[in-house]
Protein backbone atom coordinates (compact mmCIF):
# COMPACT_ATOMS: atom_id res chain seq x y z
CA UNK A 1 0.00 0.00 0.00
CA UNK A 2 1.37 3.35 -1.03
CA UNK A 3 1.26 5.60 2.02
CA UNK A 4 1.77 8.93 0.25
CA UNK A 5 -1.60 10.70 0.31
CA UNK A 6 -0.47 13.16 -2.33
CA UNK A 7 0.09 10.31 -4.82
CA UNK A 8 -3.61 9.47 -4.73
CA UNK A 9 -4.79 13.08 -4.82
CA UNK A 10 -2.58 13.67 -7.87
CA UNK A 11 -3.80 10.45 -9.54
CA UNK A 12 -7.35 11.78 -9.47
CA UNK A 13 -6.43 15.42 -10.07
CA UNK A 14 -8.11 16.60 -6.89
CA UNK A 15 -7.24 18.15 -3.53
CA UNK A 16 -8.82 17.84 -0.09
CA UNK A 17 -10.68 21.13 -0.44
CA UNK A 18 -12.25 19.84 -3.67
CA UNK A 19 -13.33 16.67 -1.86
CA UNK A 20 -15.12 18.73 0.78
CA UNK A 21 -16.76 20.94 -1.86
CA UNK A 22 -17.94 17.90 -3.81
CA UNK A 23 -19.48 16.43 -0.66
CA UNK A 24 -21.29 19.71 0.06
CA UNK A 25 -22.67 19.67 -3.49
CA UNK A 26 -23.84 16.08 -3.14
CA UNK A 27 -25.72 17.00 0.05
CA UNK A 28 -27.12 20.23 -1.38
CA UNK A 29 -30.68 18.88 -1.58
CA UNK A 30 -30.43 17.40 1.91
CA UNK A 31 -29.28 13.94 2.85
CA UNK A 32 -27.83 12.08 5.80
CA UNK A 33 -24.56 10.90 4.33
CA UNK A 34 -22.40 11.07 1.24
CA UNK A 35 -19.32 9.20 0.06
CA UNK A 36 -16.94 9.52 -2.90
CA UNK A 37 -15.19 6.51 -4.41
CA UNK A 38 -12.30 7.13 -6.81
CA UNK A 39 -10.77 4.27 -8.81
CA UNK A 40 -7.85 3.90 -11.20
CA UNK A 41 -7.45 0.28 -12.35
CA UNK A 42 -5.02 -1.22 -14.84
CA UNK A 43 -5.83 -4.78 -15.95
CA UNK A 44 -3.50 -6.77 -18.21
CA UNK A 45 -4.37 -10.23 -19.53
CA UNK A 46 -2.16 -12.55 -21.58
CA UNK A 47 -3.21 -15.94 -22.95
CA UNK A 48 -0.96 -18.65 -24.38
CA UNK A 49 -2.53 -21.48 -26.36
CA UNK A 50 -0.29 -24.42 -27.24
CA UNK A 51 2.83 -22.29 -27.16
CA UNK A 52 1.43 -19.31 -29.10
CA UNK A 53 0.13 -16.01 -27.75
CA UNK A 54 -3.58 -16.14 -28.61
CA UNK A 55 -4.63 -12.90 -26.93
CA UNK A 56 -3.16 -10.03 -24.98
CA UNK A 57 -4.97 -7.00 -23.66
CA UNK A 58 -4.75 -3.92 -21.50
CA UNK A 59 -7.72 -2.14 -19.93
CA UNK A 60 -7.71 1.09 -17.93
CA UNK A 61 -10.75 1.90 -15.78
CA UNK A 62 -10.87 5.35 -14.21
CA UNK A 63 -13.54 7.42 -12.54
CA UNK A 64 -15.49 8.34 -9.42
CA UNK A 65 -18.77 7.11 -7.95
CA UNK A 66 -20.83 9.40 -5.70
CA UNK A 67 -23.44 8.08 -3.29
CA UNK A 68 -25.96 10.05 -1.24
CA UNK A 69 -28.17 8.49 1.45
CA UNK A 70 -31.31 10.36 2.47
CA UNK A 71 -33.70 8.59 4.81
CA UNK A 72 -34.65 5.39 3.06
CA UNK A 73 -33.35 6.30 -0.39
CA UNK A 74 -29.99 6.02 -2.13
CA UNK A 75 -28.88 8.25 -4.98
CA UNK A 76 -25.89 7.08 -7.00
CA UNK A 77 -24.10 8.58 -9.97
CA UNK A 78 -20.64 8.22 -11.46
CA UNK A 79 -18.27 10.02 -13.77
CA UNK A 80 -15.55 8.53 -15.97
CA UNK A 81 -13.79 11.87 -15.73
CA UNK A 82 -12.40 13.72 -12.71
CA UNK A 83 -12.70 17.13 -14.34
CA UNK A 84 -14.49 19.35 -11.86
CA UNK A 85 -17.54 20.06 -14.05
CA UNK A 86 -18.11 16.33 -14.63
CA UNK A 87 -17.76 15.40 -10.96
CA UNK A 88 -20.01 18.29 -9.94
CA UNK A 89 -22.66 17.12 -12.40
CA UNK A 90 -22.52 13.58 -10.99
CA UNK A 91 -22.75 14.94 -7.41
CA UNK A 92 -25.84 16.97 -8.29
CA UNK A 93 -27.39 13.93 -9.98
CA UNK A 94 -26.82 11.71 -6.94
CA UNK A 95 -28.25 14.43 -4.70
CA UNK A 96 -31.40 14.78 -6.78
CA UNK A 97 -31.89 11.01 -7.07
CA UNK A 98 -31.71 10.64 -3.28
CA UNK A 99 -34.69 13.00 -3.12
CA UNK A 100 -36.66 10.93 -5.61
CA UNK A 101 -36.28 13.54 -8.33
CA UNK A 102 -35.96 12.77 -12.02
CA UNK A 103 -32.55 13.70 -13.39
CA UNK A 104 -31.37 14.35 -16.93
CA UNK A 105 -27.63 13.78 -17.19
CA UNK A 106 -25.20 16.15 -18.91
CA UNK A 107 -24.74 15.55 -22.59
CA UNK A 108 -21.34 13.88 -22.33
CA UNK A 109 -20.15 10.30 -22.54
CA UNK A 110 -18.16 10.64 -19.35
CA UNK A 111 -21.20 10.91 -17.08
CA UNK A 112 -23.37 7.98 -16.06
CA UNK A 113 -25.72 7.31 -13.21
CA UNK A 114 -27.98 4.89 -11.53
CA UNK A 115 -30.99 7.05 -12.26
CA UNK A 116 -33.38 5.16 -10.05
CA UNK A 117 -33.99 5.73 -6.39
CA UNK A 118 -33.16 2.59 -4.46
CA UNK A 119 -35.16 1.82 -1.35
CA UNK A 120 -32.99 1.08 1.66
CA UNK A 121 -35.87 -0.84 3.21
CA UNK A 122 -37.92 0.62 6.00
CA UNK A 123 -37.80 -0.41 9.60
CA UNK A 124 -36.00 0.41 12.81
CA UNK A 125 -33.14 2.83 12.16
CA UNK A 126 -30.52 4.30 14.44
CA UNK A 127 -29.18 7.78 13.94
CA UNK A 128 -25.66 7.15 12.83
CA UNK A 129 -23.91 5.37 10.00
CA UNK A 130 -20.98 4.36 12.15
CA UNK A 131 -17.88 6.17 10.96
CA UNK A 132 -14.89 4.02 10.08
CA UNK A 133 -11.36 4.37 11.43
CA UNK A 134 -8.09 5.80 10.10
CA UNK A 135 -6.00 4.02 7.52
CA UNK A 136 -4.83 0.69 8.99
CA UNK A 137 -1.19 0.49 9.97
CA UNK A 138 -0.75 -3.03 8.67
CA UNK A 139 -0.90 -3.64 4.93
CA UNK A 140 -2.34 -7.05 4.03
CA UNK A 141 -1.08 -6.95 0.46
CA UNK A 142 2.20 -5.03 0.04
CA UNK A 143 3.37 -4.94 -3.59
CA UNK A 144 6.97 -6.06 -3.93
CA UNK A 145 7.02 -5.82 -7.74
CA UNK A 146 4.44 -3.64 -9.49
CA UNK A 147 2.97 -4.99 -12.74
CA UNK A 148 2.73 -1.41 -14.00
CA UNK A 149 6.52 -1.37 -14.06
CA UNK A 150 6.94 -4.89 -15.48
CA UNK A 151 7.30 -5.72 -19.17
CA UNK A 152 4.45 -7.84 -20.68
CA UNK A 153 7.18 -10.06 -22.15
CA UNK A 154 7.90 -11.34 -18.63
CA UNK A 155 4.28 -12.52 -18.27
CA UNK A 156 4.36 -14.26 -21.65
CA UNK A 157 7.68 -15.94 -20.85
CA UNK A 158 6.23 -17.15 -17.55
CA UNK A 159 3.21 -18.68 -19.26
CA UNK A 160 5.53 -20.51 -21.66
CA UNK A 161 7.40 -22.09 -18.78
CA UNK A 162 4.10 -23.13 -17.19
CA UNK A 163 2.85 -24.73 -20.40
CA UNK A 164 6.04 -26.76 -20.86
CA UNK A 165 5.96 -27.94 -17.25
CA UNK A 166 2.39 -29.20 -17.72
CA UNK A 167 2.88 -30.92 -21.08
CA UNK A 168 5.98 -32.86 -20.09
CA UNK A 169 4.17 -34.58 -17.21
CA UNK A 170 1.71 -36.67 -19.25
CA UNK A 171 1.88 -37.79 -22.89
CA UNK A 172 -1.92 -37.87 -23.13
CA UNK A 173 -2.17 -34.07 -22.88
CA UNK A 174 -3.14 -32.75 -26.32
CA UNK A 175 -3.73 -29.07 -25.60
CA UNK A 176 -2.83 -26.53 -22.93
CA UNK A 177 -4.08 -22.97 -22.40
CA UNK A 178 -2.36 -20.72 -19.84
CA UNK A 179 -3.59 -17.29 -18.75
CA UNK A 180 -2.01 -14.63 -16.56
CA UNK A 181 -4.14 -11.71 -15.41
CA UNK A 182 -2.64 -8.84 -13.42
CA UNK A 183 -4.64 -6.02 -11.88
CA UNK A 184 -3.40 -2.97 -10.00
CA UNK A 185 -6.01 -0.62 -8.56
CA UNK A 186 -5.58 2.76 -6.84
CA UNK A 187 -8.46 3.85 -4.60
CA UNK A 188 -9.29 7.04 -2.78
CA UNK A 189 -12.41 7.35 -0.63
CA UNK A 190 -13.87 10.35 1.16
CA UNK A 191 -17.14 10.75 3.03
CA UNK A 192 -19.22 13.33 4.83
CA UNK A 193 -17.67 12.30 8.16
CA UNK A 194 -14.45 13.82 6.81
CA UNK A 195 -12.79 10.37 6.56
CA UNK A 196 -10.15 10.04 3.86
CA UNK A 197 -8.89 6.58 2.88
CA UNK A 198 -6.50 5.56 0.11
CA UNK A 199 -4.59 2.48 -0.97
CA UNK A 200 -3.41 0.36 -3.91
CA UNK A 201 -4.82 -3.17 -4.28
CA UNK A 202 -3.01 -5.75 -6.41
CA UNK A 203 -4.37 -8.98 -7.85
CA UNK A 204 -2.51 -11.60 -9.87
CA UNK A 205 -4.24 -14.67 -11.27
CA UNK A 206 -2.64 -17.61 -13.09
CA UNK A 207 -4.87 -20.18 -14.79
CA UNK A 208 -4.17 -23.36 -16.70
CA UNK A 209 -6.54 -25.56 -18.74
CA UNK A 210 -5.72 -28.84 -20.43
CA UNK A 211 -7.31 -31.42 -22.67
CA UNK A 212 -6.12 -35.02 -22.36
CA UNK A 213 -6.92 -37.81 -24.81
CA UNK A 214 -6.38 -41.52 -24.04
CA UNK A 215 -7.62 -42.76 -27.42
CA UNK A 216 -11.08 -43.63 -26.10
CA UNK A 217 -12.17 -40.22 -25.01
CA UNK A 218 -11.13 -36.78 -23.82
CA UNK A 219 -11.20 -35.03 -20.47
CA UNK A 220 -10.71 -31.41 -19.51
CA UNK A 221 -9.14 -30.05 -16.35
CA UNK A 222 -8.44 -26.56 -15.08
CA UNK A 223 -6.56 -25.06 -12.15
CA UNK A 224 -6.12 -21.48 -11.02
CA UNK A 225 -4.28 -19.59 -8.31
CA UNK A 226 -5.01 -15.99 -7.36
CA UNK A 227 -3.58 -13.69 -4.70
CA UNK A 228 -3.42 -10.02 -3.82
CA UNK A 229 0.18 -9.83 -4.95
CA UNK A 230 2.16 -8.12 -7.67
CA UNK A 231 4.58 -9.65 -10.16
CA UNK A 232 6.46 -11.30 -7.28
CA UNK A 233 3.73 -13.98 -7.38
CA UNK A 234 5.13 -15.36 -10.66
CA UNK A 235 7.59 -17.86 -9.16
CA UNK A 236 8.95 -21.22 -10.30
CA UNK A 237 7.37 -22.75 -7.20
CA UNK A 238 3.93 -21.67 -8.39
CA UNK A 239 4.58 -23.22 -11.81
CA UNK A 240 5.36 -26.54 -10.18
CA UNK A 241 2.32 -26.31 -7.90
CA UNK A 242 -0.11 -25.62 -10.75
CA UNK A 243 1.47 -28.21 -13.07
CA UNK A 244 1.29 -30.90 -10.38
CA UNK A 245 -2.29 -30.01 -9.44
CA UNK A 246 -3.68 -29.99 -12.95
CA UNK A 247 -2.01 -33.27 -14.02
CA UNK A 248 -2.79 -35.13 -10.81
CA UNK A 249 -5.94 -37.20 -11.15
CA UNK A 250 -5.98 -37.60 -14.93
CA UNK A 251 -6.20 -41.38 -14.54
CA UNK A 252 -9.13 -41.02 -12.13
CA UNK A 253 -10.89 -38.63 -14.51
CA UNK A 254 -10.76 -41.21 -17.32
CA UNK A 255 -11.96 -43.96 -14.96
CA UNK A 256 -14.80 -41.99 -13.37
CA UNK A 257 -18.33 -43.41 -13.51
CA UNK A 258 -21.79 -42.13 -12.75
CA UNK A 259 -22.95 -43.97 -9.63
CA UNK A 260 -26.45 -44.75 -8.46
CA UNK A 261 -28.09 -41.83 -6.72
CA UNK A 262 -30.07 -41.59 -3.51
CA UNK A 263 -29.91 -40.12 -0.04
CA UNK A 264 -26.59 -40.78 1.64
CA UNK A 265 -23.75 -39.39 3.69
CA UNK A 266 -21.47 -36.93 1.91
CA UNK A 267 -17.92 -36.07 2.96
CA UNK A 268 -16.80 -32.62 1.84
CA UNK A 269 -13.06 -32.57 1.17
CA UNK A 270 -10.93 -29.83 2.70
CA UNK A 271 -10.47 -26.69 0.60
CA UNK A 272 -12.40 -26.07 -2.62
CA UNK A 273 -15.60 -27.75 -1.44
CA UNK A 274 -15.98 -24.62 0.69
CA UNK A 275 -17.76 -23.11 -2.32
CA UNK A 276 -20.87 -24.92 -1.10
CA UNK A 277 -20.52 -23.11 2.24
CA UNK A 278 -20.11 -19.81 0.38
CA UNK A 279 -23.13 -20.28 -1.87
CA UNK A 280 -25.61 -22.20 0.26
CA UNK A 281 -24.93 -20.53 3.61
CA UNK A 282 -22.71 -17.46 3.14
CA UNK A 283 -25.09 -15.53 0.90
CA UNK A 284 -27.91 -16.22 3.33
CA UNK A 285 -25.84 -14.48 6.04
CA UNK A 286 -25.49 -11.24 4.02
CA UNK A 287 -27.44 -8.57 5.84
CA UNK A 288 -29.34 -7.09 2.88
CA UNK A 289 -31.10 -10.39 2.25
CA UNK A 290 -31.95 -10.64 5.93
CA UNK A 291 -33.22 -7.09 6.53
CA UNK A 292 -35.53 -7.55 3.54
CA UNK A 293 -36.75 -10.89 4.90
CA UNK A 294 -35.44 -12.76 1.85
CA UNK A 295 -33.08 -15.12 3.69
CA UNK A 296 -33.98 -18.34 5.45
CA UNK A 297 -31.88 -16.97 8.37
CA UNK A 298 -33.77 -13.66 8.70
CA UNK A 299 -35.31 -14.67 12.03
CA UNK A 300 -32.49 -16.88 13.30
CA UNK A 301 -30.10 -14.36 14.93
CA UNK A 302 -28.94 -15.65 18.31
CA UNK A 303 -30.32 -19.11 17.60
CA UNK A 304 -28.54 -22.42 17.11
CA UNK A 305 -28.14 -23.15 13.39
CA UNK A 306 -25.70 -26.07 13.55
CA UNK A 307 -24.18 -28.41 16.13
CA UNK A 308 -22.07 -27.19 19.01
CA UNK A 309 -18.41 -26.58 18.25
CA UNK A 310 -18.88 -25.30 14.68
CA UNK A 311 -17.55 -21.85 13.79
CA UNK A 312 -18.01 -20.11 10.43
CA UNK A 313 -16.05 -16.94 9.65
CA UNK A 314 -15.84 -14.32 6.93
CA UNK A 315 -12.36 -12.86 6.96
CA UNK A 316 -10.68 -9.85 5.34
CA UNK A 317 -7.43 -10.16 7.29
CA UNK A 318 -5.58 -13.09 5.63
CA UNK A 319 -2.34 -11.71 4.23
CA UNK A 320 -2.27 -11.79 0.43
CA UNK A 321 -5.62 -13.56 0.18
CA UNK A 322 -7.82 -12.86 -2.83
CA UNK A 323 -10.72 -11.82 -0.60
CA UNK A 324 -8.71 -9.73 1.90
CA UNK A 325 -9.15 -5.98 2.32
CA UNK A 326 -7.38 -3.34 4.38
CA UNK A 327 -10.72 -1.57 4.29
CA UNK A 328 -13.87 -2.20 2.30
CA UNK A 329 -15.35 -0.08 -0.49
CA UNK A 330 -17.05 2.18 2.05
CA UNK A 331 -13.79 2.83 3.90
CA UNK A 332 -14.65 0.55 6.84
CA UNK A 333 -11.62 -1.40 8.12
CA UNK A 334 -11.44 -5.03 7.04
CA UNK A 335 -11.89 -7.50 9.87
CA UNK A 336 -12.63 -11.09 10.72
CA UNK A 337 -16.33 -11.61 11.38
CA UNK A 338 -17.52 -14.75 13.14
CA UNK A 339 -20.95 -15.40 11.67
CA UNK A 340 -21.54 -18.67 13.52
CA UNK A 341 -19.88 -19.21 16.90
CA UNK A 342 -20.14 -22.57 18.60
CA UNK A 343 -23.18 -23.35 16.44
CA UNK A 344 -25.00 -20.06 17.22
CA UNK A 345 -25.71 -17.42 14.54
CA UNK A 346 -23.98 -14.34 15.96
CA UNK A 347 -23.58 -11.88 13.07
CA UNK A 348 -24.70 -11.03 9.59
CA UNK A 349 -22.35 -9.43 7.07
CA UNK A 350 -22.98 -5.68 7.05
CA UNK A 351 -22.36 -2.62 4.95
CA UNK A 352 -23.11 0.82 6.41
CA UNK A 353 -26.79 0.76 5.40
CA UNK A 354 -27.62 -2.63 6.91
CA UNK A 355 -25.56 -1.80 10.02
CA UNK A 356 -27.69 1.32 10.48
CA UNK A 357 -30.85 -0.73 10.12
CA UNK A 358 -29.78 -3.26 12.76
CA UNK A 359 -28.13 -0.75 15.08
CA UNK A 360 -24.72 -2.39 14.92
CA UNK A 361 -21.29 -1.47 13.59
CA UNK A 362 -20.54 -2.38 9.95
CA UNK A 363 -18.39 -5.47 9.50
CA UNK A 364 -16.35 -4.21 6.54
CA UNK A 365 -18.42 -6.11 3.95
CA UNK A 366 -19.53 -3.15 1.82
CA UNK A 367 -18.15 -4.06 -1.60
CA UNK A 368 -18.65 -2.98 -5.20
CA UNK A 369 -17.48 -4.14 -8.62
CA UNK A 370 -16.21 -0.72 -9.61
CA UNK A 371 -16.84 3.00 -9.21
CA UNK A 372 -19.91 2.51 -11.43
CA UNK A 373 -21.70 0.50 -8.72
CA UNK A 374 -23.05 1.28 -5.28
CA UNK A 375 -21.69 -0.96 -2.46
CA UNK A 376 -23.73 -3.84 -1.06
CA UNK A 377 -22.99 -6.53 1.58
CA UNK A 378 -20.64 -9.14 0.07
CA UNK A 379 -18.44 -11.93 1.39
CA UNK A 380 -14.62 -11.85 1.41
CA UNK A 381 -12.91 -15.11 2.49
CA UNK A 382 -15.58 -17.41 3.93
CA UNK A 383 -14.66 -20.63 5.68
CA UNK A 384 -15.51 -23.08 8.43
CA UNK A 385 -12.87 -23.36 11.12
CA UNK A 386 -11.17 -26.66 11.89
CA UNK A 387 -12.77 -29.09 14.30
CA UNK A 388 -11.26 -31.99 16.22
CA UNK A 389 -11.83 -35.02 14.01
CA UNK A 390 -9.14 -36.76 11.96
CA UNK A 391 -10.01 -36.70 8.23
CA UNK A 392 -9.09 -40.38 7.83
CA UNK A 393 -11.40 -41.25 10.70
CA UNK A 394 -14.28 -39.33 9.14
CA UNK A 395 -13.97 -41.28 5.89
CA UNK A 396 -13.56 -44.57 7.78
CA UNK A 397 -16.87 -43.93 9.61
CA UNK A 398 -18.90 -43.96 6.38
CA UNK A 399 -20.15 -47.32 5.11
CA UNK A 400 -21.76 -45.94 1.94
CA UNK A 401 -21.47 -42.42 0.65
CA UNK A 402 -19.71 -39.88 -1.58
CA UNK A 403 -16.45 -38.03 -1.05
CA UNK A 404 -16.37 -34.66 -2.84
CA UNK A 405 -13.06 -33.12 -3.83
CA UNK A 406 -14.47 -30.15 -5.61
CA UNK A 407 -17.75 -28.63 -6.74
CA UNK A 408 -18.30 -26.55 -9.84
CA UNK A 409 -21.42 -24.64 -10.73
CA UNK A 410 -24.59 -24.76 -8.68
CA UNK A 411 -27.89 -23.09 -7.88
CA UNK A 412 -29.13 -21.74 -4.55
CA UNK A 413 -32.50 -20.38 -3.42
CA UNK A 414 -31.68 -17.82 -0.72
CA UNK A 415 -35.22 -17.69 0.65
CA UNK A 416 -35.77 -21.41 0.99
CA UNK A 417 -32.11 -22.38 1.41
CA UNK A 418 -32.34 -25.15 -1.20
CA UNK A 419 -29.22 -25.87 -3.24
CA UNK A 420 -28.01 -28.06 -6.10
CA UNK A 421 -24.30 -28.39 -6.87
CA UNK A 422 -22.46 -30.27 -9.58
CA UNK A 423 -19.60 -32.45 -8.37
CA UNK A 424 -16.44 -31.70 -10.33
CA UNK A 425 -14.49 -34.60 -8.84
CA UNK A 426 -15.00 -37.16 -6.11
CA UNK A 427 -15.07 -40.80 -5.08
CA UNK A 428 -17.45 -43.42 -3.82
CA UNK A 429 -16.98 -44.32 -0.17
CA UNK A 430 -17.55 -48.02 0.47
CA UNK A 431 -16.98 -49.60 3.85
CA UNK A 432 -14.90 -46.66 5.03
CA UNK A 433 -12.61 -46.51 1.98
CA UNK A 434 -12.38 -44.29 -1.11
CA UNK A 435 -13.01 -46.52 -4.13
CA UNK A 436 -14.36 -45.62 -7.59
CA UNK A 437 -13.94 -42.07 -9.01
CA UNK A 438 -17.31 -40.49 -9.82
CA UNK A 439 -18.58 -37.99 -12.36
CA UNK A 440 -21.80 -36.37 -13.60
CA UNK A 441 -23.54 -36.23 -10.23
CA UNK A 442 -25.24 -33.50 -8.25
CA UNK A 443 -25.45 -32.97 -4.52
CA UNK A 444 -28.87 -31.66 -3.50
CA UNK A 445 -29.93 -30.33 -0.12
CA UNK A 446 -31.07 -27.45 2.03
CA UNK A 447 -28.54 -25.08 3.61
CA UNK A 448 -30.01 -24.78 7.13
CA UNK A 449 -30.76 -28.50 7.25
CA UNK A 450 -27.27 -29.37 5.96
CA UNK A 451 -25.76 -27.30 8.78
CA UNK A 452 -27.87 -29.18 11.32
CA UNK A 453 -26.87 -32.52 9.77
CA UNK A 454 -23.11 -32.01 10.18
CA UNK A 455 -21.84 -34.89 12.29
CA UNK A 456 -18.05 -34.44 12.09
CA UNK A 457 -15.62 -31.59 11.35
CA UNK A 458 -12.00 -32.33 10.51
CA UNK A 459 -8.92 -30.67 11.98
CA UNK A 460 -7.62 -29.76 8.50
CA UNK A 461 -9.20 -26.49 7.33
CA UNK A 462 -7.75 -25.41 3.96
CA UNK A 463 -8.28 -22.00 2.37
CA UNK A 464 -8.58 -22.59 -1.37
CA UNK A 465 -6.64 -19.98 -3.35
CA UNK A 466 -8.34 -20.48 -6.70
CA UNK A 467 -9.72 -17.57 -8.73
CA UNK A 468 -13.14 -17.48 -7.08
CA UNK A 469 -15.39 -14.65 -8.25
CA UNK A 470 -18.81 -14.04 -6.74
CA UNK A 471 -21.69 -12.65 -8.75
CA UNK A 472 -24.54 -10.80 -7.02
CA UNK A 473 -25.50 -8.30 -9.66
CA UNK A 474 -21.86 -7.25 -9.37
CA UNK A 475 -18.72 -9.44 -9.55
CA UNK A 476 -16.08 -9.25 -6.81
CA UNK A 477 -13.08 -11.46 -5.92
CA UNK A 478 -13.67 -13.81 -2.99
CA UNK A 479 -12.18 -16.88 -1.39
CA UNK A 480 -13.53 -19.94 0.40
CA UNK A 481 -12.32 -22.74 2.61
CA UNK A 482 -13.38 -25.82 4.50
CA UNK A 483 -12.06 -28.64 6.67
CA UNK A 484 -13.13 -32.18 5.92
CA UNK A 485 -16.81 -32.29 6.91
CA UNK A 486 -19.29 -35.16 7.12
CA UNK A 487 -22.96 -34.35 6.43
CA UNK A 488 -25.81 -36.81 6.83
CA UNK A 489 -28.79 -37.20 4.55
CA UNK A 490 -27.87 -35.28 1.41
CA UNK A 491 -29.41 -36.33 -1.89
CA UNK A 492 -26.95 -37.46 -4.56
CA UNK A 493 -28.30 -37.27 -8.09
CA UNK A 494 -26.82 -40.14 -10.13
CA UNK A 495 -28.26 -42.94 -12.20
Amino acid sequence: MISDKQFYLDTFNIDENDLRKLTVTALSHGGDYCDLYFENTMLQTHQLMDGEVSSSGLNIDYGVGIRVLCGEKTGYAYSESTEWADMESAAKAASAISQGQAVKPRDTRSIGATYTAQENNGGRLVRRLYPGQPNPRADRYPILQNWRETSPAIAVEYLGKLEKSIKKRDGRISSVICVLSSQTSDYLMYNSFGELKYETRPMTTVQAMLVADNGNGKIQKNVSRSFRKGAEMATDELIEEIAEKITCGIDEAFEAVRPKGGQMQVVMGAGASGILLHEAMGHAFEADFNRKGQSIFSDKMGQRVCPEGINIADDATIRGNRGSLNFDDEGVPGQRTLMVENGILTSYLHDRISAKFYGVAPTGNGRRESFRSSPIPRMRATYMESGNAEPEGIIASVSKGIYVNEFSNGQVKIGEGDFTFFVKSGFLIENGKLTTPVKDINVIGNGPQALKDIVAVGNDCVIDDSAWTCGKGQSVPVCCGMPTVLINNLTVGGE
